[in-house]
Parts: C-alpha cells; sequence; structure tokens
C-alpha cells in the first residue's frame, strides 16, 4: 500500500521525520571483510589481486598482465557498438565537456594596500582512479560523468578499474574509454581495486585521488582509504522528489518516481503535490507500469517499503519540506517553475518544468549526474572540476610590508604562546 502523508494531519510532522531518516544500509559484516582485502592487497600486492578477481568474478587469471584490459580489447569493444551508440556517446560527451569547461577556476592575485602580494593558484590533480561498476550491468554514462571533468581539469593519469566477470568488460564501456582517449584500463572490481589505486602494487601504481560508485564493498573501502587517498563522496542509493501539480500526465509523474525506484531496493521516491485526487491517479500509473518494467522487483521493492506521497495544502508550503529532506534529484513540475528557485536551498540537480525528467540529466544534459545523497546535499555538491583541483595560496612580503603587518601577527603569536612563531617575524622587522 502507497504510503500517503497529509500536510493537514496532526501526526506529520512525525511520520515525516521518519520517512526522511536516513536509510540505514551499511553491514558490519562488509566492513570486516573489506578490511581484511585492503590488508591483503597491501601486504601480497599483485597476489592477492589476482586471487581475489578469480573468487569474486569467475575469471581465469594467469598472471598480473591479464587484468590490465589490451589497445586490442579497446578495439574489439569499440567495433562492437552499434554505430547509433556510439554517435550517442559522443554527444553525452560533447555536452558533458562544454558544460565542465565552464568551471575551470581562475587564479587571482593582487597587492594589498600594505605592499603584501597575495595569490591563489590551482593546480590540477595528477592522477586520479576511477571505479566504473560492471558486475551486473554496464554504465559508461558513470565513466562519462567522472572521466570528462578530470580530462577537463588537466589530469595527467586517469586509471580505470571495472569489475569483468568472467573476463569480460563491457563494450560499451570500453568504446566510452576509447572516445575518452582513456588507456590505462584494468579488469578489477570490489574492494581490491579501490586498495589497489589507494596503496598500489607491484604493477599498478597508486593514485592522488579516486571517484566512481560501486556497491557496499566498494563503498566501505572508499571510507577507509580516505585520507591516504581523496576519495570523491560516499554515495548512498539514488532519490528522486517530484513537486508536481495536476496538470501534469499522472503516467509522466509515475515513470518518472520509478526511474529511480529501479536502481536499487534502498532506492527513494517522493511525490509532493497539492491535488489529492491527482496523487491517486499516480499511484494507479505505478501500480500498471511496475507490470512492465523488466528490473520490476526492484522497483516494486523501492516503493513499497521506501516510497512516499505528501499532500501539501498548497505548493508554496512545500518548499520547507523540500529543503528538509534535501533531496538527490529534484522535479519541479509546475507552473512557472523558474520562479520558485529562489526558495530551493538543499537539492543535489534541479530539474525545471514538464518536459525536463530526471533522467535527462543522467545521460546528456551537461551538468554531473554525480551528486549528494541521504540529505548530504544540505552540505556539499555534485561532482564538478573543482573535485579534480587542488588550491595553492601564495603569500610575499617585502621589508617594508613586512613591517606593517608584522607587529599584529607578533602580538597574537605570544598571546597564543608560540613564542618561535612571534620570533620568526620579530628578527626581520627593523629594531
Amino acid at each position: 500500500m502507497t504510503n500517503i502523508l497529509f500536510e493537514r494531519e496532526k501526526l506529520f510532522k512525525e511520520k515525516f521525520f521518519k520517512l526522511v531518516r536516513k536509510r540505514e544500509t551499511s553491514d558490519k559484516k562488509i566492513d570486516v571483510n573489506v578490511e581484511k582485502i585492503i590488508d591483503d592487497v597491501r601486504r601480497n600486492s599483485d597476489e592477492a589481486l589476482i586471487k581475489y578477481t578469480m573468487k569474486f568474478d569467475n575469471m581465469r587469471v594467469n598472471s598480473i598482465k591479464d587484468l590490465a584490459v589490451s589497445r586490442m580489447e579497446i578495439e574489439a569493444g569499440f567495433s562492437a557498438v552499434n554505430s547509433k551508440v556510439i554517435k550517442a556517446l559522443k554527444n553525452a560527451i560533447s555536452r558533458v565537456n562544454s558544460f565542465h569547461k565552464k568551471q575551470i577556476p581562475k587564479n587571482i592575485s593582487y597587492k594589498d594596500k600594505e605592499g603584501v602580494f597575495l595569490s591563489s593558484i590551482w593546480n590540477p590533480i595528477e592522477s586520479v582512479g576511477l571505479y566504473v561498476p560492471g558486475g551486473k550491468a554496464a554504465y559508461p554514462s558513470s565513466l562519462i560523468m567522472n572521466a570528462v571533468p578530470a580530462i577537463v581539469s588537466g589530469v595527467e593519469r586517469i586509471a580505470i578499474m571495472v569489475p569483468a566477470t568472467n573476463g569480460n568488460v563491457n563494450p560499451l564501456v570500453l568504446a566510452c574509454a576509447k572516445i575518452l582517449k582513456i588507456k590505462e584500463i584494468y579488469k578489477i572490481g570490489g574492494a581490491q581495486a579501490i586498495a589497489a589505486l589507494a596503496y598500489g602494487t607491484k604493477t599498478i601504481k597508486k593514485v592522488d585521488k579516486i571517484f566512481g560508485p560501486g556497491n557496499a564493498y566498494v563503498a566501505s573501502a572508499k571510507k577507509k582509504v580516505f585520507g591516504t587517498v581523496g576519495i570523491d563522496m560516499i554515495a548512498g542509493p539514488s532519490e528522486i522528489l517530484v513537486l508536481a501539480d495536476k496538470k501534469n500526465n499522472p503516467e509522466h509523474i509515475a515513470i518518472d518516481l520509478l526511474s529511480q525506484a529501479e536502481h536499487d531496493g534502498f532506492a527513494q521516491s517522493i511525490l509532493i503535490t497539492d491535488d489529492e485526487n491527482f496523487a491517486r491517479k499516480v499511484t494507479i500509473e505505478i501500480k500498471n507500469l511496475l507490470k512492465t518494467l523488466k528490473r520490476r522487483k526492484i522497483a516494486e521493492e523501492s516503493w513499497k517499503n521506501l516510497g512516499a506521497i505528501i499532500i501539501v495544502k498548497n505548493i508554496k508550503s512545500s518548499f520547507s519540506l523540500i529543503n528538509k529532506i534535501a533531496p538527490e534529484h529534484l522535479e519541479l513540475a509546475i507552473d512557472n517553475s523558474k520562479k520558485f528557485l529562489k526558495y530551493i536551498k538543499n537539492a543535489g540537480s534541479i530539474f525545471l518544468g514538464r518536459y525536463t525528467p530526471e533522467a535527462i540529466g543522467d545521460y546528456i544534459a551537461g551538468p554531473n549526474h554525480v551528486l549528494p545523497t541521504d540529505r548530504t546535499a544540505r552540505f556539499s555538491s555534485g561532482l564538478n572540476v573543482l573535485d579534480f583541483f587542488k588550491r595553492s595560496s601564495v603569500i610575499s612580503c617585502d621589508k617594508k610590508s613586512i613591517k606593517k603587518i608584522g607587529k599584529d601577527a607578533i602580538i597574537l603569536a605570544n598571546e597564543e604562546g608560540l613564542q618561535a612563531h612571534a620570533l620568526s617575524i620579530e628578527c626581520r622587522l627593523d629594531k
């Protein structure tokens, strides 16, 4: 039965809080196993990678060389993909590339009124590892969204890790890698792939930062190696919130909700509307559409356990709820949607109007589809070019300028009890 909440009811706040509480998907057993795998890779290097690949991916491996994707395999993968798909991949890459180029940060430099030269300079991270899911399904869109900002940023080395069940990498992923001109690809998945990227092995050089989604083992491994390397984020199950009025086609809204539900049993889809009759129509459409989906069991589990419809008094009263939910994806399928943007403070990505389904952002719109989940849009943003840069500040004083600002610095250093700090400035000032 559909979980329907009415803003007008007395227990609404209590029910709403229960709805938006963090979905608990962690497993202590997984964390323990991941710890063992990481330790094994650190101690036994390539041998551990071979062992786990044979164990988990049903792949015969004679040597570590078998885990590296050859140029011939990349070419074969590209040739196996339909030309229409290749064209679609190139178009998606082009659009994502164009959007991300506009995010490249600019250096700043100036001399202040005291004569101190100040600057902030940006440099790309030197090497990154991209994890691309490849077990039950292939996601070239995930590779595009992680690789394009790295390329735009000027990252020198990009290494891809992709699990290859039975030794085969999905041709779509290989075709995408060829278009992106990425040649360093390994048939390694799971926690062992993250460990190899973080610590390096005899064959695989370690990277500076790891990007890309994965299963619970990958997420756990990324948490454990953080600090040794940087990570993008710990992405939880997908989620969507749709704000829709009665002028929408109920079938359109229903399929938008199911587009996220089909990802994962822990995915969450929520509809907010001011029309109860429209909400009932959407639930009927969801029931009908579920019968037609290939991933029906997953979508049905998600919608039954975590899906919800919230009936609000009016559209404007929904915005405070939206900001509390802080959704990964937010659709504003209402009249004059752009004018309501000023009320939205917490959302990963926002889709305006009745003809902008969330799925268009997953593939080809331009902005990145790697977004904060589990209400973390309250304090974080989606993946962007800045994630592939680091910033250094630059300070330069001459004899005159250090004299002007140094006295106050000496006072503060002494107040903090750091005498050497104070002396390092004082010795440079005229007596």
